[in-house]
């Protein structure tokens, strides 16, 4: 019931989560599924499920800043075609969470990886079930003019409106004002609450919010009925702060699903950027400030990649699954999909976790956070 279209029914239930994982050895993947190794064990598989509040989504989700981001991204609008058929492969192969927010696109692209999600999921062209199990989380802004909560209301009701969807599956505050405008907070949980109570989201959820602050809003909803399921932060193994682990231990003992996004440091930990070879624009600057003392960290990365045949990213995808988060990898290729797909379907081992980890704290330079993000 995460996602109905406006122009069919409420959703179904899932068949699965991670409390009752479907029997592969009754229930075969979906037919046009990637062709995955042997199950081995009780291992997270794309078509298993996980609990995000009342949601079962996919223990991986991608995300969708790049659909729209003409300025970090490249985006150019002849690339829908081939977005198009990355979401198809996703969808196909067990993939059901795609995140999002208000504010992706640039300039006059505002709002336009909404858009394309909304299109693409009327689009699909597979079966009903299928596409009525998708699972939009969507972000709002805390644009200084949102100062109410029926100013975040509205602002929920535009984004269903370029979703074209009945009910959003995660509402989530892009970020907190608590730093800044501390005033305008309050009027933004109680917009979370006014959503939710209207049945415009399914579930209500954070993004950038750090350890003490998200303490303070898990009680407040909680007072007013409203539970809160997500926290979303940039967590990977270059982002392995106190602050993040913090948060971690918090979300686990309240029950928070915690959403990593940036999970390969926007692309840091591919191993396909060296300091003579730099992506262009704004992220090129950060990549040139970091990559130098990544060494210990993407050797060993490399190492464990090459033992498991499997590639970096996917080793640093799967560490994020392994340490309890579903992390959100943007996509805009269908190379990218699935690649991404194969950092499922196994698990590493503890003693690769702490070699990982062990590596990441040798590299003296971590992954800047966001400037967001509260403590």
């Amino acid at each position: 019931m995460a996602l109905p279209l406006r122009t069919s029914s409420y959703l179904h239930s899932f068949r699965a989560s991670k409390e009752t994982p479907i029997d592969t050895r009754t229930s075969p993947p979906p037919t046009k599924a990637l062709k995955f190794p042997p199950r081995l064990g009780p291992l997270f598989w794309p078509w298993e499920k996980v609990k995000i509040g009342p949601l079962s989504v996919s223990p991986m989700g991608f995300g969708t800043w790049a659909w729209g981001n003409q300025l970090l991204w490249g985006y150019e609008e002849d690339m829908n075609k081939e977005l198009q058929e990355t979401f198809n492969l996703a969808v196909d192969n067990g993939i059901n969470l795609f995140d999002t927010a208000d504010s992706y696109g640039t300039g006059r692209l505002n709002g336009q990886s909404e858009r394309l999600l909304g299109q693409f999921i009327r689009e699909f062209p597979g079966d009903k079930r299928t596409r009525d199990r998708i699972t939009i989380a969507t972000k709002f802004a805390a644009y200084p003019w949102r100062l109410t909560p029926e100013q975040f209301v509205k602002a929920c009701k535009s984004s269903l409106d370029r979703l074209q969807i009945e009910q959003i599956g995660i509402g989530q505050l892009h970020w907190s004002t608590a730093n800044y405008a501390p005033l305008q907070e309050l009027a933004l949980w109680d917009g979370l609450v006014a959503m939710y109570e209207k049945g415009l989201v399914r579930a209500v959820g954070v993004s950038n919010y750090g350890p003490k602050q998200l303490v303070k809003i898990h009680d407040y909803l909680k007072s007013r009925g409203v539970p809160l399921c997500s926290a979303q932060v940039q967590y990977s193994l270059l982002s392995m702060g106190r602050d993040q682990m913090e948060l971690k231990a918090i979300c686990d003992s309240l029950g928070i699903c915690l959403i990593s996004y940036s999970p390969l440091g926007l692309g840091m930990l591919t191993g396909k950027y060296t300091i003579s070879r730099l992506p262009r624009g704004p992220r090129g600057l950060l990549f040139r400030q970091i990559l130098p003392g990544l060494e210990p960290l993407l050797s060993s990365l490399g190492e464990i990649a090459q033992r498991r045949g499997k590639t970096i990213p996917q080793v640093a995808i799967n560490w994020c699954i392994c340490k309890g988060t579903v992390p959100i990898p943007g996509v805009k290729s269908v190379k990218q999909a699935k690649e991404n797909l194969c950092a499922l379907g196994w698990r590493l081992n503890s003693d690769e976790i702490d070699e990982l980890e062990s590596a990441a704290m040798e590299s003296p330079r971590k992954m800047i956070q966001n400037i967001f993000q509260t403590r």
